[in-house]
């Protein structure tokens, strides 16, 4: 049960963007990995016409934000079924009802497909091409850090890997040390 209420608050701090957690579910500002993820929930199939109002511009940072917590996940060459499992819990249970555990398990498949495609170096360039803001950039470095700091301590090469994602997306160092220190307040002790 641990484990479960560990999800549960990473997810309610993903959702919620930064600052004071809000003790509900509702309430509170939305992040931007919730507004993105609701628009990548409604998209449509291969088959289907595309809705009006549908954002590709937000499914692409929705994909930029989850690939980026996953390259930092994957940083260690260590991502096993339960951690696959606890990542894409996570990320479901962030975006609320609008993203569905089908969608994100297929996210993070093709993640990890492209991920051995393409090298690290490749997959960091795409998620900077996925990033059109300073504001879209830090959402990304903060769910990763998130992510990095919720199994204990961030390891040299996730932090490396952060690092990278920052410079890849136009931020200085600093911002990679306000993310994990961020991450570490609102996480507390493991």
């Amino acid at each position: 049960m641990e484990n479960e209420a560990r999800i549960n608050l990473l997810a309610r701090i993903a959702q919620f963007g930064s600052g004071p957690i809000p003790q509900a579910t509702t309430g509170g500002a939305t992040s931007i990995l919730s507004l993105a993820g609701a628009c990548y929930g409604l998209r449509p199939s291969e088959d289907a016409t595309v809705p009006t109002g549908f954002d590709p511009m937000a499914m692409a940072l929705f994909e930029a934000i989850v690939e980026g917590a996953f390259l930092v996940a994957t940083a260690d060459s260590v991502f096993d079924a339960s951690e696959r499992r606890t990542f894409e819990r996570v990320v479901v249970a962030a975006c609320g009802s609008g993203v569905a555990p089908e969608q994100v398990a297929a996210l993070v498949s093709d993640l990890g497909d492209q991920l051995a495609a393409d090298g690290l170096d490749r997959r960091i360039e795409a998620v900077a091409r996925g990033i059109t803001k300073k504001e879209h950039a830090r959402e990304v470095l903060r769910i990763a850090a998130l992510l990095a700091q919720a199994s204990e301590d961030v390891s040299p090469l996730e932090r490396d890997v952060l690092g990278r994602i920052a410079r890849a997306c136009g931020l200085e160092a600093t911002e990679v040390d306000i993310a994990l220190r961020e991450a570490r307040t609102v996480l507390g002790p493991a």
